[in-house]
């Protein structure tokens, strides 16, 4: 084990630990860089590693009808350090994880610093070195500058820390086809390529007063001196530059014909598919700093989404992320330099857990690697592989955006004989029932492998 040489693993976070986690798991020696506290973010309290800094809460634990709960028992049966410790100093929260943060983050540090694979080195990473032979990248939405305009040249992006104004996803299967109709403007495309959904005049002002109306979400202090893209704009910001706005832009009826009703429409609300499975739909136009509760209040206002499911709700905060599905391989690695790997939210995936669960899969490729080895993931139909392939497979590269873990994300689930379609509830509880066992089919072909 000692010819191993280490991984450099660039940022403390929950990826950056979780990796960290997994290569010693291992046996491959890690030296893990965090600039706190030489360099500070405007947002860390503490110099604690995994620092939970908005919420104590990782969401749902339901592992049969929640997406999130189903990554938690996966990440439990791959030996999750964030899972460990989060069980541990889990407080009552219902049917969901929320931990005691001071605890949890305590816990998690101690663990790496104990560690004899681990070297902690306390500084802020502004260069890649030439001599690091295998490096994680694990610096979060709070990347400082000068490693971010490092990544920004070996990647040839041209921005990466932006107000990211997301726009919300609904499941194709709530969408009510009776009102809504597929159609491109002018017929162009493929003709399946939007979703249409139309407004009369009243509905249309109407629609414009509840945005105006709606209560929306605040910037933090060290967010309110990042600029939106102009060609981002939340709808809330067009709205307010006149009622007209929105028509003449995301919402323009031009070159539609809707098959359901002989009057002309007044306005569109289009959505787009927003992955390759063709279970999610993006509202085109529609990203939006709405809360959450106003957000489903307004957009179920929308003929066709009256019963809309949302697979993720918009949102509008300063990020950093990469377009994995066009920078990164099938094993997480920089194409244009495959020393380097990706994990957490820098790689376009939203929430701790999500972030922790990119940390373990990066972490054990990493150490496969180290191992002459080459790691294989765990098929599309378990929560992390559905995950992973929405980074590196499925998702759109001209529409990716950060994402939750959904069941949208999965391939669809096998319909029974006799059976159009199966909903709600009975379509979850298919979709983790096949994960489960997908899961341990995986594993014991680990095992054995």
């Amino acid at each position: 084990m000692s010819d191993i040489k280490p991984v450099h693993v660039i940022g403390g976070g929950l990826a950056g630990s979780e990796a960290t986690w997994q290569l010693i798991s291992q046996g491959v020696p890690v030296v893990l860089h965090e600039m706190r506290p030489t360099r500070d973010t405007f947002a860390h309290q503490t110099h604690d590693l995994a620092e939970l800094v908005c919420s104590n809460s990782f969401r749902s634990d339901d592992h049969e009808f929640n997406a999130v709960g189903l990554i938690h028992h996966e990440m439990r049966q791959l030996d999750s350090i964030i899972m460990k410790f989060g069980d541990e100093c889990s407080v009552p929260a219902g049917g969901a994880l929320a931990v005691d943060r001071h605890e949890f983050s305590g816990k998690v540090t101690k663990a790496l610093e104990d560690h004899p694979l681990v070297t902690i080195e306390r500084e802020e990473i502004t260069e890649i070195p030439d001599d690091w032979d295998r490096i994680i990248v694990a610096s979060g939405p709070l990347t400082s500058p000068a490693l971010t305009e490092k990544i920004l040249e070996i990647t040839d992006e041209a921005q990466l820390s932006f107000f990211d104004a997301i726009a919300p996803i609904v499941h194709k299967d709530s969408i009510d086809m009776s009102k809504a109709w597929f159609q491109s403007r002018y017929d162009k495309g493929t003709g399946t390529d939007y979703i249409n959904c139309p407004m009369t005049e009243e509905q249309y002002n109407n629609f414009i007063d509840a945005i105006l109306d709606a209560e929306k979400t605040e910037f933090k202090e060290w967010e309110k001196d990042t600029p939106y893209f102009e060609g981002c704009l939340p709808i809330e910001v067009m709205a307010e530059r006149g009622r007209e706005t929105l028509r003449f832009g995301p919402m323009k009826p031009v070159g539609l014909t809707n098959p359901h009703a002989e009057e002309k429409q007044y306005a569109v609300v289009q959505l787009r598919m927003d992955n390759k499975l063709g279970t999610l739909w993006n509202i085109v136009g529609f990203q939006t700093k709405m809360k959450y509760g106003a957000q489903v209040e307004v957009l179920r206002n929308i003929p066709g989404l009256e019963k809309a499911e949302f697979a993720r709700l918009g949102g509008i905060h300063r990020n950093t992320f990469i377009n994995s599905p066009r920078l990164l391989d099938d094993q997480l690695r920089l194409k244009a330099d495959p020393r380097i790997r990706f994990a957490g939210q820098i790689t376009g995936v939203e929430g701790y857990i999500e972030s922790s669960a990119i940390g373990l899969i990066t972490g054990r490729m990493a150490a496969a690697e180290c191992h002459g080895e080459t790691f294989t993931p765990p098929p599309a139909t378990t929560a992390l592989g559905a995950l992973l392939s929405h980074l590196t497979e499925n998702a759109e590269e001209e529409t990716f955006q950060p994402m939750n873990v959904n069941f949208g994300l999965f391939p669809p689930p096998e319909v029974p004989q006799g059976k159009r379609k199966i909903k709600g509830r009975d379509r979850k509880l298919a979709l983790s029932t096949r994960a489960k066992e997908d899961m341990t089919k995986w594993l014991e072909s680990e095992i054995n492998a």
